[in-house]
């Protein structure tokens, strides 16, 4: 049974088209294409999507409109998924009512826990994780998910709601992060992460398995300096040395925009909000005492398309 399926991905801060040929179980890419949306910009805290992020919202999704149609995918074959940003978002059914109007984007809007099962599915999908339990955690603009599993289940999961976009505006005041405003980010984490704190204590995991935006990028600038080079396309699976981590940690802490900016392998979209992120992972190292670190550049998108293979 083949088919051609366009799936679509609409971060708080990055909206991600994938089509694929599916054939049996088989796939092959056709088309994948990320652009910053930024929708939580000005309004997540608020609970708002701003008429200037719909716009931007419209803006990307008019083109990926123009990609599903130049690639022939149906709309019964298209599925999009909205986070974050739009499920907390109090306008959520004005936004999703004139994104379909105005693209024919039909967009389903999944809670956390849903978000973390497709995250684990993609994550899985793309790398080995083992038999051992992983931490597996994915930080987005508007929520982070944390899922402790395996290669062959899922032990425990949350969405927590500490996305960067919503710590960049709570709490990046200067830039370098000053320490006091860095102290109240980590405090800020120990209040809102108790759950998670009970069940790493219950399930002991071995590594830290981080997908997506901040993980991406951290292989991305380990790759320049190692190997003055982008990571190869084909490649899903990554180890990142907890030495590399911390090299790219002091640099990012250290620098402000412009610094960052310098880094090779830093993209202009990750530039501020990979400081909030990084302080995040150092924060679940450190807590956890995990020293191994894995990352798959699989995430939601191809977590949905492993659930699609497998119906």
């Amino acid at each position: 049974m083949s088919a051609r399926l366009g799936i679509i991905d609409l971060g708080t801060n990055t909206f991600h088209l994938l089509i694929v040929d599916r054939n049996g179980s088989a796939i092959t890419p056709v088309f994948h294409e990320s652009r910053p949306a930024r929708i939580g910009l000005g309004g997540i805290n608020k609970k708002i999507i701003t008429p200037e992020a719909l716009e931007r919202a419209l803006g990307v999704l008019q083109y990926f409109r123009e990609q599903l149609d130049l690639h022939g995918v149906t709309d019964q074959n298209t599925f999009a998924f909205g986070t974050s940003a739009i499920r907390n978002a109090e306008n959520k059914a004005d936004f999703c009512t004139e994104i379909l109007e105005k693209t024919r984007i039909n967009i389903t809007v999944i809670d956390g826990n849903r978000e973390a099962e497709y995250i684990y599915r993609g994550v899985r999908y793309g790398a080995n994780i083992g038999n051992a339990p992983s931490l597996i955690m994915d930080i987005g603009g508007g929520s982070v998910e944390f899922i402790i599993g395996n290669n062959t289940q899922i032990f425990w999961k949350q969405s927590f709601e500490i996305g960067g976009q919503r710590l960049m505006e709570k709490f990046m005041r200067n830039d370098p992060l000053s320490q006091a405003d860095r102290n109240k980010l980590y405090n800020h984490f120990q209040e809102n992460l108790i759950p998670l704190h009970n069940a790493v204590h219950q399930y002991s995991p071995e590594k830290l398995v981080g997908s997506s935006g901040t993980f991406d990028t951290l292989v991305d600038i380990d790759f320049h300096f190692r190997l003055n080079n982008w990571p190869p396309k084909t490649q899903t699976d990554f180890k990142l040395p907890i030495e590399e981590f911390y090299r790219i940690f002091a640099l990012i802490l250290s620098g402000n925009h412009e610094e960052r900016l310098q880094i090779p392998g830093m993209i202009e979209l990750r530039v501020d909000m990979i400081v909030v992120a990084v302080c995040l992972i150092d924060y679940v190292l450190k807590s956890y005492g995990i020293s191994d670190i894995q990352i798959s550049s699989y995430a939601l998108k191809e977590g949905v398309l492993a659930e699609l293979i497998s119906q």
